[in-house]
């Protein structure tokens, strides 16, 4: 079983912050600030294999769950991801119960999938030494879908009952803008879809999880029933910290 996926109790949340700056530097210093979870993001940041790597490495040193992100529902990504030695992985953007069952199949080895096989030398399989990870990978991986479209919500029950989909995450952002109020996923109307999605998912008996917009944001979707929840990233704690300093530095001129 995943671990992650097995840590997503009902009636309890696990809160996480999103890892933009790609860098092993910055994960290990947010590892020690006791998050639940860490989100290295493939999608809208500069990560390439590498620095995905270096860190996984990094936050293999700490009782932290790290999910990945990838770029695009692509099998050869997926395949990647996993054989860097990332268990959990958040796929964006995804709007039908086929593109469910695809990426399901990507994660598994034949003949439940079509997950290529590259044992010696892949981390995850400790580079060939590990060998018992092909027999257990498959129930090890855990996959999280991400609905952020209007496309995606109409499909939620169906994406939801996809076997081997663990968890169902809601994107305000993305789905703000697919609902016509790009830039404000405060909007009435994205935040009733938002309850909407969150009811369904939870009816589905799946895990639902979502980037909230605040910290008192978090605490009601935790309320309907979320499980887990971004509560910030990175780099708008850099942002907020720097410009904090800034200012606060010129109000005692």
């Amino acid at each position: 079983m995943n671990a992650f996926i097995e840590s997503l109790q009902p009636g309890e949340i696990r809160v996480g912050l999103w890892q933009a700056l790609a860098s092993s530097y910055t994960a290990e210093i947010c590892a020690h600030a006791g998050f639940d979870w860490l989100l290295l993001d493939g999608e809208h940041s500069p990560n390439t294999a590498q620095t995905l790597l270096a860190q996984l490495q990094a936050l293999a040193a700490f009782p932290v769950h790290a999910i990945a992100r990838i770029p695009s529902d692509d099998a050869w990504i997926i395949k990647q991801y996993l054989d860097l030695g990332a268990r959990t992985l958040l796929v964006p953007m995804v709007e039908s119960a086929s593109q469910a069952e695809a990426i399901v199949a990507a994660t598994r080895y034949p003949p439940a999938g079509i997950r290529g096989f590259a044992s010696a030398t892949s981390r995850a399989a400790a580079f060939g030494l590990d060998k018992t990870y092909a027999a257990r990978a498959d129930t090890e991986v855990g996959v999280i879908v991400q609905i952020e479209s209007r496309a995606g919500l109409d499909a939620i029950d169906e994406v939801a009952g996809v076997e081997g989909v663990d968890a169902v995450f809601i994107g305000p952002g993305d789905l703000a803008a697919s609902l016509g109020h790009i830039g404000n996923p405060r909007h009435p109307e994205v935040q009733a879809a938002i309850d909407t999605a969150i009811a369904r998912i939870v009816a589905s008996g799946k895990p639902c999880g979502i980037f909230a917009l605040d910290i008192e944001d978090a605490h009601q979707k935790a309320r309907q029933g979320v499980r887990f929840a971004s509560i910030g990233t990175d780099i708008g704690l850099l942002v907020k910290g720097a410009r904090g300093l800034r200012m606060a530095f010129d109000e005692r001129g």
